[in-house]
């Protein structure tokens, strides 16, 4: 089990984005939700283009992967741990190239307070979807946790870079920003 938390790997990662291309070819759809995304005014609710991204992260073409998530997904809401535990680990290796399987396997082990393996899984995201706002805000969760404000700002000024429609986001980027970079709730 790994204890020490990669928070530098990963904040070069992070860093990296924007140079970085899935690792599988996206959907035609999610590219043009993303291009809504980034405007101020979406054509649609922000919160209804991002729903959409959500939707396509989380099915997969594939039957078995898809209700799989769908059960992991489940045990995360009834807190059987456990059971999402070994559902995400099977899914991850049956299909190590599906970018959610990884990032839902990072926010079981955020909950479950295991953030190196969360950063891991995290890293695993980013490399196959670099727009991956949800995991990149995860990821700046977890340095908050540790009192790394610093880090958790440029993480979190990258996911409102590819998503600024997070109020959450931009609400704890404007306190940091108001408080000398930290959040003091």
């Amino acid at each position: 089990m790994p204890d020490r938390v990669p928070f530098e790997e990963c904040l070069d990662l992070v860093l990296k984005l924007d140079e970085m291309e899935p690792a599988l070819p996206r959907p035609r759809r999610l590219e043009r939700l993303f291009g809504d995304l980034s405007r101020f005014r979406p054509r649609q609710p922000a919160y209804e283009v991002q729903d959409l991204i959500w939707a396509i992260w989380t099915n997969h073409e594939d039957a078995y992967a898809d209700e799989a998530m769908e059960q992991a997904i489940n045990a995360i809401a009834l807190k059987d741990y456990d059971i999402a535990h070994l559902v995400l680990d099977a899914l991850v290796a049956a299909r190590p190239e599906w970018a959610e399987a990884w990032n839902k396997r990072a926010t079981l082990n955020f909950i479950r307070g295991d953030d190196a393996r969360a950063v891991d899984d995290i890293m695993e995201t980013l490399r196959r979807e670099p727009r991956h706002f949800g995991a990149i805000s995860g990821f700046a969760q977890i340095c908050l946790r540790h009192g790394r404000h610093a880090d958790a700002l440029i993480a979190f000024e990258a996911a409102l870079a590819i998503n600024p429609h997070l109020e959450g986001v931009a609400a704890l980027v404007a306190e940091m920003h108001a408080n000398g970079g930290r959040v003091l709730h």
